[in-house]
């Protein structure tokens, strides 16, 4: 599984367990929720500066997105 996958999988489970729709993660992020469904998809890889404001808006730190479960 490559990190790309792995942000997918993280983001959309903390998305999740933060109770929060990609509209609404979007917002905070300042990005669109077809974005934020393209990453959760795995269709795009997210760049550093992305990575961040995700991050911020989710209150988690970056690496958080790209850690390894297991």
């Amino acid at each position: 599984m490559d990190l790309k996958e792995i942000m997918a999988i993280n983001l959309r489970r903390i998305r999740h367990d933060k109770q929060l729709t990609q509209e609404e993660l979007a917002d905070s992020a300042g990005l669109s929720a077809r974005y934020i469904g393209a990453v959760e998809r795995a269709d795009v890889s997210a760049s550093v500066t992305v990575l961040g404001q995700i991050a911020d808006a989710l209150g988690i730190e970056p690496a958080e997105l790209v850690k390894k479960s297991g």
